[in-house]
């Protein structure tokens, strides 16, 4: 046993049961005064039971049900490789160990449902990729370029071809959780989408019985994985089968039968899941009103990712054709309001194997400048937070606050003009109104400040730095990936000379 690492129990047990996928079997893990259970799993000729410890030590186990044995392990302390499940912490992600976790994602929605020779080329291609999250799906996806049938189906059927959930698949099972091992192997963490709408098989309209079998036989096998995240759904409002009720029961079930507390959130199409339930951990979105971001930050307190921005590519549809330079954009956006970002590329091809569906290799452009984002953001002291912005704070503000500001006589005229006018737009307008009207910027206290200038062609620019520190402060070409050092001792107000095009970031980094 490894501290973050998952651990196996193994019987050899043959389950005579027409209901395999919910065997009576539980492991209760002891250490000092503190216990966990989790329930086993039936996988063929084979029981078994996984757990996952967070504290290294002496661990007694008990297992009860349809066996009973007893033993002892000793947890070693983690290696530096391994650092734990990542959790939600205010608006941050951060590791067990308290690492933070900043997600550079990729999409391959349905790479499990590929033959193993495309698995293993996108497996290949990820090991060298920038990418540190995948949102991939446990079923097969049926939509435009996605329309091969998988090797394996996650259940049996029965005598009049109907999905058997109480009798999974074994092979299926094993074969999924092979692809799991190669991708956590990377160091990349899974958003598993435990859902979708684009189905011809039928698994989007099972029962809800049927739903809490299946998820049940899941928790019990893959809840000890430390990479896993749940995504109850891709697109949860395009379900025609499913009620909010059915939502509720399918996010308390997974919350309530996880015994190690993984990420939990549900992906949008139109309608945004309400991250501020209790049970959800961070905000998955789909969007490209990237202005919207500190807003949900303000409103719910919890991380947010943007994981569906649109596709690089050059497919006839809008959602997959936005360039290199734009999916670069939307990155460096939402890092700079302090959100992750998930890239996905749609490139035609004859063979229909489009990255964000099938996997294969990357071809776009965005993946490099992605490497180079990514590098940049690692150099920070820590994930950083949205910088305040005078525009985008007023069109934070509700009716109530406005009018409460505006009483303050020392108020800027300019800002007393912009508020009254803001008090006559819908409330919901302004993020978006104002999305240009301000500079993406973030900051690590005082330690670090990050501005990107986006589309602005500034030739010139001041930045407020604070007077009690001095300043190294780089020059950033987000396209060229370029970083140029222009000053090395600044602090206060500094005006510095910019080239004058898009894509430029600047980075004010406190000397030692």
């Amino acid at each position: 046993m490894k501290q973050y690492e998952t651990f196996e129990l193994s019987f050899p047990f043959r389950v005579d049961s027409i209901n395999p996928a919910q065997i009576d079997l539980s492991v209760t893990f002891r250490r000092e005064d503190r216990e966990w259970t989790v329930r086993g799993f039936c996988d063929g000729d084979t029981c078994r039971a996984r757990f996952l410890p967070e504290l290294p030590g002496t661990y007694r186990w008990e297992a009860r049900g349809i066996l009973s044995a007893s033993g002892e392990e000793e947890c070693l302390p983690a290696d530096g490789d391994h650092h734990g499940p990542v959790r939600a912490e205010g608006t941050r992600f951060i590791h067990a160990d308290g690492t933070f976790f900043l997600p550079f994602g990729t999409t391959v929605y349905a790479l499990a449902s590929q033959e193993d020779a495309l698995v293993d080329r996108t497996l290949r291609t990820l090991s060298e990729a920038p990418f540190n999250k995948i949102r991939m799906g446990v079923f097969p996806k049926d939509y435009e370029y996605n329309h091969n049938e998988p090797p394996l189906y996650p259940f049996e059927q029965d005598a009049e071809g109907r999905w058997d959930v109480r009798r999974p698949c074994f092979p299926f099972w094993r074969r999924f959780e092979a692809i799991l091992d190669r991708i956590g192997a990377l160091g990349i963490e899974i958003d598993l989408i435990l859902f979708h709408p684009y189905d011809r098989w039928g698994f989007s309209r099972l029962s809800p019985e049927e739903d809490r079998i299946y998820l049940d036989y899941l928790l019990r096998r893959l809840a000890a994985r430390p990479e896993i995240w749940w995504s109850l759904a891709n697109e949860y409002d395009l379900f025609e089968e499913k009620s909010p009720e059915d939502w509720d029961r399918i996010e308390a079930f997974v919350a309530e039968n996880d015994p190690f507390g993984h990420l939990l959130s549900c992906h949008n199409c139109f309608c945004l899941w309400d991250a501020g339930r209790p049970r959800t951990t961070h905000a998955s979105i789909q969007t490209k009103a990237l202005s919207e971001i500190p807003f949900w930050f303000r409103k719910w307190g919890k991380p947010v990712i943007i994981d569906e921005c649109c596709y690089e590519g050059n497919i006839p549809q809008a959602w997959g054709s936005i360039s290199g330079r734009e999916m670069v954009r939307r990155f460096w956006r939402a890092f700079c309001s302090g959100a992750g970002c998930t890239h996905g590329e749609t490139f035609l091809s004859e063979d229909e194997v489009l990255w964000w569906a099938k996997g294969g290799v990357l071809k776009g452009q965005s993946p490099a400048r992605i490497a180079f984002l990514r590098q940049v953001a690692e150099s920070l002291p820590c994930p950083p937070e949205p910088l305040s912005d005078a525009f985008r704070d007023l069109s934070l503000l509700s009716p109530e606050e406005m009018k409460a500001k505006l009483e303050d006589q020392n108020l800027p005229a300019f800002f007393r003009l912009a508020m009254k006018s803001l008090l006559r737009m819908p409330e919901r307008d302004r993020t978006a109104h104002l999305a240009f009207e301000f500079d993406w910027a973030c900051h690590c206290g005082e330690e670090a400040f990050l501005w990107y200038t986006d589309l602005h062609c500034y030739a010139a620019q001041t930045l407020p730095l604070p007077e009690s520190r001095r300043y190294t402060v780089e020059v950033i070409d987000t396209w060229e990936m370029t970083r140029e050092i222009i000053l090395r001792d600044a602090s206060g107000l500094t005006e510095i000379r910019l080239p004058g095009r898009e894509g430029i970031a600047v980075l004010a980094t406190a000397n030692p």
